[in-house]
């Protein structure tokens, strides 16, 4: 196992800062269509929480952004967008601890920096955060999140496994598949999110952090699942030689 030094190290090389750098620019274009989207439906339509169109914008709008988010980082970064796939990636030993954080770092910087650009330049238009109805629980919310965004991590663990083949094109386009429609599912109910940094952005920029914490707890717990069942239990790795251990972005931890 590789020391903390040699791990710190490792996520400080230049192809490590060029993967910090992809998850930015990735996760703020995802950021900036998804919250953009959410925006135009409700400037065209006051009464977007009632229509049920808005609601198949708002997911179709998730499902392209996500595609073509993950599609242009997949090479460089691995194409995570959200903390709780990188989460549940760590889980499942395919990047290390530091490079996690910094990875979660990036993400987060480029959701804030995509809320705020779209607040700037729509003239100090509201943005949009999310929520739960009030007859729903946090426990409910974050049970909702959990299942969501399980399902997106077993998705991107599918889609990214090289025992599968190339991840090619068809890899991103079913992970924005499956976010779409759990937004589908769960737009009323919790804004289908499941993404920490999304959530924290527009509630940093929005300027409300109610039941915030429903958008982490809730990502994180069903993405280390996720990891943890995919990786261990459905289809374990083959034993990998010492010499070949900790090669791509940071394996182990």
């Amino acid at each position: 196992m590789a020391s903390l030094k040699s791990r710190l190290e490792h996520s400080v090389t230049p192809t490590a800062l060029r993967s910090y750098l992809a998850e930015f620019i990735s996760t703020f274009l995802f950021v900036f269509a998804a919250v953009g989207a959410t925006m135009s439906t409700r400037k065209m339509m006051p009464d977007a929480a009632s229509d049920s169109s808005s609601l198949v914008v708002i997911a179709v709008a998730n499902a392209f952004a996500l595609s073509v988010a993950v599609y242009v980082a997949a090479g460089i970064s691995g194409g995570h967008v959200n903390p709780a796939v990188t989460f549940g990636m760590a889980i499942g030993g395919h990047i290390s601890t530091p490079m996690a954080i910094f990875y979660w770092i990036s993400q987060t910087l480029g959701s804030v920096m995509a809320c705020i650009l779209l607040r700037v330049t729509t003239v100090g238009q509201h943005i949009p955060t999310h929520s739960i109805p009030h007859e729903m629980t946090g426990f409910g919310a974050a049970i909702l999140e959990g299942v969501m965004t399980f399902a997106l991590v077993y998705t991107v663990y599918a889609a990214a496994d090289p025992r599968r083949g190339s991840m090619a094109a068809i890899g991103p386009l079913a992970i924005g598949l499956v976010a779409g429609a759990n937004v589908l599912a769960s737009g009323p109910f919790t804004g289908g999110s499941m993404n920490p940094s999304y959530s924290f952005g527009s509630a940093l920029v929005g300027g409300s952090f109610k039941n915030q914490a429903v958008y982490w707890i809730g990502p994180l717990i069903g993405a280390s699942i996720a990891g943890i069942l995919y990786e261990h239990v459905i289809f374990p790795a083959e034993p990998e030689p010492d010499s070949l251990r900790g090669i791509a972005h940071g394996v182990g931890f």
